[in-house]
């Protein structure tokens, strides 16, 4: 059976940080969802939410996280990943579901 989701322990802490530094993020949940545009068809977005009726939780470690039944098509057996290196620093998708990606990781095709 198929992951749903993968967590590194990287992303893992930084949602934790980031759920107690940002303003209005505590006490919420993480939202990964896929939104219609980027350069190749599709982007990922990345918030804390409220869980809604329609949405999927998917437990790993001990955080909940939040999609809708379409983003979880395309971002199933994803890792999400947390990097900070010279080119930068945020949240990093490897979606086996991508048949090609932009240059700058934020935009998919499936």
């Amino acid at each position: 059976m198929q992951t749903l989701l993968e967590l590194t322990p990287n992303a893992v802490q930084k949602i934790k940080e980031y759920n107690r530094s940002i303003d209005g993020a505590a006490g919420k949940h993480f939202r990964l969802s896929v939104r219609a545009g980027g350069c190749s068809g599709y982007s990922y977005d990345f918030s804390f939410d409220d869980k809604r009726p329609t949405d999927i939780e998917i437990p790993v470690d001990d955080l909940i996280v939040l999609t809708d039944a379409m983003s979880l098509k395309l971002v199933r057996g994803c890792t999400l990943d947390y990097v900070d290196s010279l080119r930068g620093a945020g949240f990093t998708v490897k979606n086996p579901n991508a048949k090609a990606s932009c240059g700058c990781g934020t935009s998919f095709s499936a």
